[in-house]
């Protein structure tokens, strides 16, 4: 599972960079600068996740499960915040109304918040 961990890491990462050449270049005519903003907000933690990924898939210190846990509490958090995030800040520029499902930013914020913690947990009970 590992080799998935780091593939989806490079993933992520692959997207982030093409998602902020996308709000650079194509957005920023499309939609005001605060929407642009908000924007990069995603763009900036996708690709910190993507690298904690990349981390965690290339450690020794993490058991299998652990590293499972992580990358799915991962992939999940960046899909729901900062997918929804691309929404919302590109709202005026579709017809679904995403401030319908804004709800979920903070969900996939908190699945975010809970791999670090977990990742933090696991290296103080390390032996070292």
């Amino acid at each position: 599972m590992t080799k998935g961990i780091l593939i989806a890491g490079a993933i992520l990462g692959f997207l982030a960079v093409i998602l902020g050449a996308f709000g650079a270049h194509a957005l920023k005519n499309a939609i005001d600068a605060e929407a642009v903003k908000t924007f990069e907000t995603g763009v900036k933690y996708q690709m910190y996740h993507a690298l904690l990924l990349l981390f965690v898939g290339s450690t020794t210190f993490l058991s299998e499960g652990t590293k499972n846990t992580l990358m799915y509490l991962v992939i999940l958090g960046v899909v729901l915040f900062s997918g929804s995030i691309y929404g919302l800040a590109t709202n005026s520029l579709t017809s679904f109304d995403f401030k319908k499902i804004g709800f979920i930013t903070p969900i996939g914020g908190t699945l975010l918040i809970v791999s670090w913690g977990i990742l933090i947990y696991k290296f103080v009970r390390l032996k070292i």
